[in-house]
């Protein structure tokens, strides 16, 4: 496979280019449509209680209240005549509006619960119409309509789920567009550094680019197809730009190697196509795998990161072997052009000393330098010992959104918000007699402010009803029951509620639903926990194997996970005393919270992956040198000092994209950008640079043992870094090293 995509560059490769540019040219067309193909939210899992409930009361009662509108008169309180007749107004203006339903106010109900302490505000309820994405367009609609200041001197401010899903999908391009203006630049001058060339260091950037234009594109074909995120754009352009830079600057690397051990362009494409060709394909494989691992989990946000991030590194690694091999080509020698005054002498040696010497001393003191490693590592890990676990809401947003501000305006001036309500839904026909009973025995529950039913409210303790019933939440064939508590919406205490609503007796043969804003992230941690063993089973045997066919050896493998576990760890115990416990919020500008479940289970997968690629780089080099016989001290060393410098790198810039969005409004999307960027460097400094070679200086000889059958089961399956033909014999300068850059025979 890897002769013909040499062959195919070398003899074709203007060809080659024009297809690639017509192909980016459509996929550039493709992907400006991206985000009308994508979806908010996707937190839920579909065939939970809660999101049957809110498909029941969608259906037989219009929806569930998305909407709320806070309206302030210029002058005096809310339920004075003037103020009263200008909402009625106003509610009059929004029941002719299409796009929403079950329109309920203060000034039709003079219920107290939708007027504020003060009564300097009153409430208006109303259910968006349509799906997530027609929820977010209709949502910005009405507001452009209604928001700000309205006829009779009224101020309207807008909150709810659908105004918090429109404020997270405009927010989320605005982040995506700084986060690339920042990552784009600054890696285009890393790259100079790195290479010390002008041209080789707008190859990457040229795959880099591609990378990105597909997954737009890619995200246009998913989305056409079944639901996407919307914000797997971050992810796709952040992993486009990272790996297209990493796998770019592997092949660039090595084919300049080629041309100064005195190697042909055409042999030195063909050579460089065989050996970091093969590594980018298998490492490309690795995060793929970790990647597929999403798939496993109902919710459409962690599976449309699955496919999407699936579909980037494949992406990126068929750009750079079909794309950069006949870039090569074509530039031949002139790669080295536009020189600048730091690039290494023609001819130097291209291995990082420092990573050898560092080799080194950690094989001759493995314990002395690889405990305080470890021990930092496990610290910085601690913080998980008290993680806690949560979904998005408002409080993601930056403190000037307005669906935020209103949230925090409902929970301190309101008598609890039919907003963060739970919304039971009851598909049989229940009389009047055993649904007041129901609504009694919720009454009593501690921290329920009022049971609100088609037989009567229920206030807190209290059995009986103490207030009027509404009929809009009684059907013949359905009932609907709002709980509305004064509890912290998503606090430990709101989930408890949950699990005891869904104790209480119920009406006779009735199995009622149970959903809201609380039953959503109860709903979505029991699923992603049941699942989470299957995705971290897959992940783990695809490593296992992929990295037994790179070595040959069981304790590989083994050895891998294990320091893995341990630099993940460490990051996602940073990220929580970051975000969990607030560390640096008054830095990052965010709001502390629990760990935002799905995105801690996306940065894990991610992560695992990333550092299973660098696993590869590295490992794979070190087996290629043992095999030719060099002693495990060598091996190793001799391995990070050709591979080192490379990963490091690629880790660095590779961070940068990440590290880009440490500087989104969004909380999770910095969270999974500083979690990412950091997991990478912890990879490939702390692991890479010295866990890796303690680690075979105490293995030993066993760092390579397997059982008799599975060695000849590598013997004929096995895969390297290494090619078919030996490379290209090294001129003078780089004599000292032609042992360690012949490679061997798959």
């Amino acid at each position: 496979m890897f002769e013909r995509m040499s062959d195919l560059a070398i003899r074709r490769s203007r060809l080659v280019l024009v297809v690639a540019a017509l192909a980016v040219a459509l996929m550039g067309v493709m992907g400006a449509g991206a985000f009308d193909k994508l979806l908010g939210g996707g937190f839920d899992d579909p065939s939970s209680d809660s999101t049957r409930a809110a498909a029941v009361v969608d259906e037989k009662f219009g929806g569930g209240t998305n909407l709320v509108l806070l309206v302030r008169p210029s002058d005096g309180r809310a339920d004075a005549p003037a103020a009263r007749a200008s909402g009625s107004a106003l509610v009059a203006d929004l029941r002719k509006e299409k796009r929403l339903g079950n329109v309920v106010s203060y000034w039709e109900t003079n219920s107290p619960d939708l007027l504020s302490g003060d009564g300097r505000e009153a409430m208006v309820l109303a259910n968006v119409r349509g799906d997530t994405t027609q929820q977010r367009e209709n949502a910005r609609a009405v507001l452009d309509t209604y928001g700000g200041t309205y006829e009779g001197g009224l101020t309207v401010r807008a909150g709810g789920g659908a105004a918090v899903g429109a404020d997270l999908s405009q927010q989320v391009v605005d982040d995506l567009i700084l986060a690339e203006a920042i990552a784009v630049p600054l890696t285009l001058v890393l790259l100079l550094f790195v290479f010390g060339s002008v041209v080789a260091a707008l190859l990457p950037l040229a795959i880099a680019v591609i990378a990105i234009i597909g997954s737009f594109a890619q995200l246009y074909l998913l989305g056409s197809v079944t639901e996407v995120a919307d914000t797997a754009t971050n992810l796709t352009t952040a992993l486009g730009l990272g790996l297209g830079i990493d796998y770019a600057l592997l092949m660039v690397s090595r084919f300049r190697e080629q041309l100064a051990a005195g190697a042909g362009v055409d042999e030195a494409v063909r050579r460089t196509v065989h050996t970091a060709g093969r590594t980018v394909a298998f490492s490309a494989a690795t995060v793929a795998a970790a990647l597929a691992a999403l798939l496993v989990f109902p919710q459409y946000f962690l599976r449309s990161f699955g496919f999407a991030g699936v579909g980037v590194v494949a992406i990126a690694a068929l750009s750079t072997l079909f794309v950069m091999p006949a870039l090569l080509k074509v530039l031949g020698h002139r790669v080295n052009s536009g020189r600048l005054p730091w690039a290494l002498p023609k001819g130097a040696d291209s291995r990082g000393p420092l990573w050898g010497r560092l080799a080194r001393t950690v094989m001759r003191r493995p314990a002395l330098t690889a405990l305080p490693v470890l021990a930092v590592l496990l610290l910085a890990a601690s913080p998980l010992l008290g993680i806690t676990f949560g979904t998005p809401d408002e409080r993601v947003l930056p403190e000037d959104a307005q669906s935020r501000q209103v949230a925090q305006v409902l929970r301190d001036d309101f008598g609890g918000s039919q907003d963060s309500a739970l919304d039971i839904a009851i598909e049989q026909p229940v009389a009047q007699g055993p649904l007041a009973a129901y609504a009694g025995r919720l009454a009593a529950l501690g921290g329920v402010e009022r049971v609100e039913t088609s037989a009567g409210t229920h206030t807190r303790g209290r059995s009986a009803p103490a207030g009027p019933a509404d009929p809009a939440l009684g059907r013949p064939d359905a009932q609907r029951v709002r709980v509305v508590s004064t509890l912290t919406p998503k606090s430990d205490a709101a989930q408890e509620l949950v699990a005891q609503v869904r104790s209480v007796t119920p009406p006779p043969g009735t199995d009622p639903l149970v959903g809201g804003t609380d039953a959503v992230l109860v709903d979505a941690k029991s699923s992603i926990a049941d699942r989470l063993p299957l995705a971290v089973a897959l992940v783990v045997l695809t490593t296992f194997v992929l990295l037994f066919l790179f070595t040959g050896s069981v304790v590989q493998p083994l050895r891998a996970l294990l320091l893995n576990l341990v630099s993940l760890g460490a990051t996602l115990g940073v990220m929580t005393w970051i975000f969990q416990d607030g560390a640096l919020s008054s830095v990052l500008g965010f709001t502390p919270q629990p760990m935002e479940v799905a995105m801690t289970v996306l940065m894990f997968c991610i992560a695992f992956g990333l550092s299973m690629d660098y696993e590869v780089f590295v490992t794979s080099r070190i087996k290629e040198l043992h095999d030719q016989g060099a002693d495990d001290e060598s091996a190793v060393v001799d391995g990070l000092g050709h591979t080192g410098r490379i990963v490091s790198a690629a880790a660095f810039l590779l961070a940068v994209s990440f590290f880009a969005f440490g500087t989104a409004q969004l909380s999770f999307m910095q969270m999974f950008g500083l979690g990412s960027g950091l997991a990478v460097l912890l990879d490939a400094l702390a692991v890479r640079g010295v866990l890796v070679p303690a680690a075979m200086r105490l293995l030993g000889r066993t760092a390579w043992y397997a059982p008799g059958f599975l060695r000849r089961f590598h013997a004929r399956h096995g895969l390297s870094e290494g090619g078919p033909e030996p490379l290209a014999a090294p001129g003078a300068a780089g004599a000292s090293r032609a042992a360690a850059e012949h490679t061997t025979k798959v």
